[in-house]
């Protein structure tokens, strides 16, 4: 198992597509928010989760993905720091197409 890496997740939202497809699927997207946190990137290449490894580090964005029960896809996005002290604004649940 993972260590949890040591990001802030900001304000967390979701894009209503998102909201919708979680509630077809019976989930409240707390189970991928916290995968994402913990640092399980899931359904991402090598190179990307290499990235996102890196960007805990960096203070880069972080991209997960995930593929609910029906098979949509989900992304959730934590934004890049916006100060020295590493906070990052926000992170946000949302559908590719939202993008």
């Amino acid at each position: 198992m993972k260590q949890p890496p040591s990001f802030s997740l900001g304000l967390t939202v979701i894009t209503p597509g998102a909201l919708a497809a979680l509630g077809r699927n019976s989930s409240t997207g707390m189970e991928y928010l916290t995968r994402h946190a913990t640092g399980d990137w899931g359904d991402l290449c090598k190179d990307d989760k290499q990235a996102n490894d890196e960007a805990v580090q960096t203070g880069a964005r972080i991209l997960s993905a995930y593929h609910l029960a029906d098979g949509t896809k989900i992304w959730i996005i934590t934004e890049a720091e916006i100060d020295e002290k590493h906070n990052r604004q926000a992170t946000t649940i949302m559908l590719p197409e939202e993008y």
